[in-house]
């Protein structure tokens, strides 16, 4: 990271400005990182309603509720934190 920043530091801010853009990520981008890391996220769920419940029907619904509010959750946080100038370059 440190050499990186000596590297960029040369650059003069027009291409300071385009590698920011083409750095910056899309929304299909966003959807498909949400996806993936939700079932990552609801398998674990479902195995552990499924431990603490013994019933994996109520395991499986925690699990089908959990990742459609997780993921829009998700996909609306990643696109503000998108916006936010804060310790980008």
């Amino acid at each position: 990271m440190i050499l990186d920043q000596i590297l960029t530091s040369n650059k003069t801010k027009s291409e300071k400005s385009f590698e920011a853009v083409k750095n910056s990520e899309k929304a299909t981008r966003s959807i498909v990182k949400a996806i993936s890391w939700r079932i990552l996220g609801t398998l674990d769920t479902i195995l552990i309603s499924w431990i603490i419940t013994g019933e994996i029907a109520l395991a499986l619904s925690i699990g089908l509720v959990e990742v459609v509010t997780k993921m829009v959750l998700y996909f609306f946080h990643e696109r503000i934190w998108n916006l936010i100038k804060w310790g980008k370059q």
